[in-house]
């Protein structure tokens, strides 16, 4: 027999008919049953870490059921109510938070740290605030597309204080993008209260900082978030700007079952415990007759089946195995590029030029290519490079950014699981540190773990002999090279610039693609008209010698071809890398077996830089063909500085010269 309970929590029916509220009761009960479970298998050692969402079921569920199936869903680790009102498959699931083969992530990673697209939902990743600005991009790809739909995504409260959440908020309104902020308001963050958290009553109030119409919601009243979500995405659809819902709730156990809750007051625990959103609920329609005793059972005893099934059918997965080349071939998205005719009819242009050049053509050919960056609108950037480009291309592809690295290169990591590319432009290199993290841990691992691909270029105006000082003259792919799932590229020459700005635009995979400032103006070239592309890491040889072989890439190149120039008597193999990741070790290798001596040039300082790597892997694949050490050399460590002379002093152009002579004396 059924009982009711007195209800803490006010329903109001709100017209909704029968079904529609047995179905919000039943979607909202099968992640509590699963969480129980889970919490069992915890116990068992057969999961290694669970964070529960009980007593927070009502948001994840409401706000899925009010949103439609072909609208994206960003969730956190507590809104496992997300997946089962979209009707994830719980077998995927168990495999998923057990480290089997047939996860989602293929047992690279854990928990809610993933995504699928056939349900339209992208997980987080452990450092929560990107989330919101890749929410930021895929409704600006909604509303390129005009497909007047709504983005949802999650967050706590605890991650309002990070910088990606003010961030997104700003990006979102100053470009009106329908998104959905939803605030899980849960008390905690860990064991950190939330008087501690933030100063302002509300986090609400933050929306109002930035425009945003902002809502408070009891997290704990499924109906009063369903039929509200339903009634404010009805208006983002028709209006599109983005709003923000703080949902008042509570986290009824740990952070992770781990941290336990003896942080929390026992009246605190007993306030909420009594404000469960499933048990109130529960006897609202029991004391409205609309949840019997039949449909209660029917309700478990499905529930309960779907859950043993997929549990026993996981059981029976054996434990993966590791593949070196299977987890190799994962790293990048299988690309290959497609060979395209050259004209030959080539114009004298400069690099900057050919930069220019390439970007018209990339836009051209990729009508979903969207660019992003300060200033390149209107202006057209502060080097000029995209200058006109608005008036060819519209607004809607050239879009000047508020000044925030990281958010923008979110919204790019949205605009490809939208299905759309971008380029965008670093103003300066220098300022990338701002946009570390999602470039390095988003872009660089989504497509090996849950394969997502991230079709984001970079653009990285850098480098020295301008006299910019400490923070405009960085020249640091040395950052990009060590992180596996990033392409990095640095061309020397107008034409390679071009060809290889046009292929990394065509590739699917996140590329870092470095501009040396130092050759915008100072460097003219033959470059072809048109469409064109070269292939990554195939190095060009400039240069074929029998005494040495020298390796570099970007501006040092130059410095190096100056100093044969100036040394006529020096017969040198000179190798332009022009990509960093991939590298072309064969033509390094082969170059070095037949010189049988190598020197390393680049503009960054030499510790940690891409040539201690070049170096190692020499002495490991060419040792018996070497005469002498391999020599790097690279500028001192210290920051850039600003005068003439000290900068001069920094960079190696000077010093090559003499150590290259040692080594041929060696």
């Amino acid at each position: 027999m059924l009982t009711a309970t007195a209800t803490l929590i006010k329903f109001d029916k709100k017209g909704l008919e029968d079904n529609t509220l047995l179905q919000l009761y039943m979607n909202m009960l099968k992640p509590r049953l699963i969480e129980e479970k889970m919490l069992k298998l915890l116990r068992q050692g057969k999961v290694s870490k669970w964070f529960s969402g009980i007593g927070q079921e009502a948001i994840s569920v409401g706000v899925t059921m009010a949103l439609q199936p072909n609208e994206y869903i960003l969730p956190m680790h507590r809104n496992l109510g997300v997946f089962t009102t979209r009707k994830v498959p719980l077998e995927k699931l168990f495999s998923q938070w057990q480290g089997k083969a047939n996860g989602f992530t293929k047992g690279r990673d854990r928990s809610f740290h993933f995504g699928t697209q056939e349900h339209k939902i992208v997980g987080m990743i452990s450092h929560l605030g990107p989330q919101l600005g890749v929410a930021d991009g895929i409704a600006l790809a909604n509303i390129i597309s005009n497909t007047h739909r709504v983005t949802a995504v999650f967050t706590g409260e605890g991650g309002t204080s990070e910088g990606d959440f003010h961030e997104a908020l700003n990006i979102a309104s100053v470009w009106n993008l329908p998104v959905l902020f939803c605030i899980e308001n849960n008390g905690y963050g860990l064991s950190t209260p939330t008087k501690e958290q933030y100063a302002c009553r509300d986090l609400a109030d933050r929306g109002k900082g930035y425009g945003i119409d902002s809502f408070i919601l009891d997290g704990n009243n499924i109906i009063e978030i369903y039929t509200k979500v339903i009634k404010l995405t009805e208006s983002m659809r028709k209006r599109p700007r983005p709003i923000l819902v703080e949902f008042k709730t509570f986290r009824m156990r740990g952070h992770e079952e781990a941290s336990g809750t003896k942080y929390v007051p026992e009246e605190v625990m007993n306030e909420w415990k009594s404000k469960d959103p499933i048990e109130n609920f529960k006897s609202f329609l029991i004391v409205n007759k609309i949840l019997t005793v039949d449909i209660e059972e029917q309700f478990q005893s499905e529930i309960s089946k779907e859950i043993d099934d997929a549990l026993e059918a996981v059981n029976e997965e054996p434990i993966i195995t590791a593949d070196t080349n299977v987890e190799l071939g994962d790293v990048y998205q299988p690309f290959e590029i497609t060979k395209t005719k050259v004209e030959a009819t080539k114009d004298e242009i400069r690099f900057i030029d050919a930069i220019s050049d390439g970007l018209r053509e990339g836009m051209r050919k990729h009508k979903e290519l969207v660019l992003m960056g300060q200033d390149i609108a209107e202006y057209g950037g502060v080097f000029k490079i995209t200058e006109g480009f608005l008036e060819e291309f519209g607004k809607d592809r050239v879009r000047n950014t508020p000044i925030c690295e990281s958010g923008i290169v979110e919204t790019a990591m949205g605009l490809s699981i939208a299905g759309m590319k971008s380029v965008v432009e670093m103003q300066f290199a220098d300022f990338v540190s701002s946009g570390f993290n999602p470039i390095v841990n988003y872009l660089a691992k989504s497509y090996y773990r849950w394969n997502q691909n991230a079709d984001v270029v970079i653009r990285m105006p850098c480098g020295a002999g301008v006299g910019a000082g400490p923070f405009h003259s960085q020249t640091n792919e040395a950052w990009f090279t060590k992180t596996p799932g990033l392409k990095v590229v640095y061309p020397a020459f107008p034409e390679d610039a071009k060809g290889l700005l046009l292929t990394a635009i065509a590739d699917p995979n996140p590329v870092m693609f470095f501009e040396h400032k130092g050759l915008y103006r100072s460097k003219k070239g033959d470059v072809p008209k048109g469409y064109y592309n070269i292939p990554f890491g195939k190095a060009n040889i400039l240069r074929n010698g029998k005494q040495v072989t020298i390796i570099s890439y970007g501006a040092a190149v130059h410095w190096a071809l100056e100093v044969l120039d100036n040394n006529p008597e020096i017969d040198a193999t000179v190798l332009d890398l022009r990509s960093l990741q991939p590298l072309d070790t064969e033509t390094i290798f082969t170059s070095v077996k037949e010189t049988n001596k190598a020197i390393i040039l680049h503009e960054d300082s030499l510790f940690g830089g891409i040539g201690a790597d070049i170096s190692a892997l020499i002495m490991e694949n060419c040792f018996n063909y070497l005469d002498a050490p391999v020599i790097r050399v690279g500028s001192i460590e210290t920051p850039i500085p600003f005068a003439e002379n000290l900068e001069n002093n920094y960079l190696p152009k000077v010093r090559f010269e003499k150590e290259l002579k040692n080594l041929l004396n060696y």
